[in-house]
């Protein structure tokens, strides 16, 4: 994948600012093991030597209490003297552990392993002791111990010596193992330079020789091209190398042929639009023409089309009427069939009250038969007693008469009772052959109702439909209106077009072409012109709708 110019400057400049830090860490570093190397000496070299040379001070002091303290021989200095002695011994042991802590390497705890036993014997068998005869009072005793002491400081003095010296050759050490750090980091600087500088050399030329690959030639001589194409100037020669298929120059050569070949091609299409939008113009007036013979018949069809919905509308509310007449005629024949079965539940109720009344005879005439029976035996009865039964005789006579009159009586309601029924049951045949009849018509009525519905419901639809149509025929009216005014936009449109046609092929005039490309633009233009038209619209005049 072909790395970016934007990427190539990043990646040397990325190398060059890497290199920098590189320097920058190892100066860091350099300084760092400097400080530490200096610091090492201070603490580790400068302070303990310090320390030694101030506890040799501190016996030098003590020696030179004990002779003042031995020539002068009073209680009272023999009292000062010992306690500078003691308060130098304290003060040496607190020195002593504080160098003895920062001994690091096994030849500083050696020799102050050495110095320490020295400086104890000096001070447990020479100054204790002397400072303890002085305070006796045994001032030879005290002299002795004071020749001692001076023995004993021999070997301290050189224990104190050989310290002094390995602190110094060991901040010799440290000093020479820094300045051998400081030439390692010297020379690694120096080449990390050298090598920054050679590599930014080299990047930066491979650089320039990217960039100027990229663009093809000078950065002037690209933008003198570009301001001559800006001017519309389309003629001016573009010069790259042979092989050079990729660099800038040599894509600005490419979109200025490509360029020259659009222009002409705007141009060539300009005249075309021109030719087409005076033909549009032309053939809009012709459209619109018709699209006003089409609106008038229009016209006709919708006003047919109201007359005929209007007798429907008519038609429809005539079968509605019919529609509720029989409605009603339904109603009525069901109600007369209600009618007639309540006649016929009420003949039923007086033929059974007469069957009834027909059962109350016969038991009445029975009581007659009983009665009659009973009166004929009393008469029987009457005569066997003679004279003192002939009133009851009578009365029997009597009842008998009167049982054989009721007797009589029943069958003769008995008779019209019997007829009644029979005229009741003839009534009720009749009246349930009228009940069936009244059904008959009811289901005719309602027969006839529903086919007057259907026919409302028909004429219902058909006024719907005639009135979509109706509403379709006025839409389509508007669309036509709409057309015609649309037909007007277009003719203005074309009118427009033709004025810009005529701006574009002015600014196209702005361009200097190539020969080539000027005559390959008027082939492509006698190509269009000879290419055949497109066929009018609405070539037929519109037909009238039938009214």
């Amino acid at each position: 994948m072909k790395t970016t110019l934007k990427a190539q400057l990043s990646i040397v400049i990325g190398i060059i600012a890497l290199l920098a830090v590189s320097i920058g860490m190892l100066g860091l570093y350099g300084l760092s093991k400097a400080d530490e190397g200096l610091k090492n000496v201070y603490e580790n070299r400068t302070v303990a030597l310090e320390q030694v040379s101030r506890i040799d001070r501190l016996l030098v002091q003590s020696q030179l209490a004990l002779v003042e303290a031995i020539q002068d021989s009073m209680v009272a200095t023999i009292n000062i003297k010992s306690a500078i002695i003691e308060k130098n011994i304290a003060e040496m042991n607190q020195t002593w552990d504080q160098y003895y802590k920062s001994a690091i390497t096994p030849e500083d705890r050696k020799l102050a392993d050495v110095f320490n036993a020295d400086r104890q014997k000096l001070i447990n068998e020479g100054l204790l002791k002397t400072i303890a005869a002085l305070r006796d009072g045994n001032l030879a005793e005290a002299g002795e111990l004071q020749d001692k002491v001076q023995l004993l400081a021999v070997p301290l003095r050189k224990s104190v010596e050989a310290l002094r010296k390995n602190q110094v050759d060991q901040a010799k050490h440290e000093y020479e193992l820094a300045s051998s750090r400081h030439e390692t980091l010297r020379n690694l600087v120096i080449a990390v330079i050298i090598i920054g500088a050679v590599v930014a050399g080299v990047l930066g030329q491979l650089l320039i020789r990217s960039v100027y690959g990229e663009l093809g030639g000078e950065p002037s001589y690209a933008s003198g091209i570009v301001h001559r194409i800006a001017a519309g100037d389309l003629t001016v020669a573009i010069n790259t190398g042979a092989k050079d298929q990729r660099s800038l120059l040599f894509a600005m050569k490419a979109m200025q042929h490509k360029l020259s070949q659009t222009v002409g091609d705007i141009r060539t299409a300009t005249e075309t639009v021109a030719s087409a939008s005076r033909e549009i113009a032309g053939e809009n007036l012709d459209l619109s023409s018709r699209t006003e013979m089409l609106a008038s018949s229009l016209e006709q069809t919708s006003a047919s089309l109201a007359e005929l919905t209007d007798t429907v509308t008519k038609n429809a509310q005539n079968a509605q009427q019919a529609n509720q007449f029989a409605k009603s005629a339904s109603d009525v024949a069901e109600k007369g069939s209600t009618d007639v079965l309540k006649i016929v539940d009420t003949m039923g109720s007086i033929n059974a009250s007469a069957k009834k009344i027909t059962d109350i005879i016969s038991v009445i005439d029975g009581i007659a038969f009983q009665t009659n029976i009973l009166a004929l035996n009393a008469a029987v009865e009457a005569a066997r007693a003679g004279e003192q039964g002939r009133g009851f005789a009578v009365v029997a006579s009597e009842v008998r008469n009167l049982a054989q009159r009721s007797a009589a009586a029943a069958k003769e309601i008995k008779t019209l009772i019997t007829h009644s029924v029979a005229e009741v049951d003839s009534g009720s045949k009749i009246v349930a052959e009228a009940g069936a009849t009244m059904d008959e018509i009811v289901d005719s009525v309602k027969r006839v109702s529903v086919i007057i519905g259907e026919i409302s419901s028909a004429n219902s639809a058909q006024r719907d439909s005639i009135y979509q149509v109706n509403q379709a025929i006025v839409e389509m009216d508007g669309v036509t209106q709409q057309n015609a005014a649309l037909v007007e936009e277009a003719a203005a449109a074309a009118e427009s077009l033709k004025d810009q046609a005529v701006i574009l092929a002015q600014l196209v005039d702005t361009f200097t072409l190539h020969e080539a490309s000027v005559s390959a633009s008027s082939s492509s233009a006698q190509t269009t012109s000879r290419s055949p038209s497109k066929p009018r619209l609405m070539g037929h005049a519109p037909r009238r709708l039938p009214a």
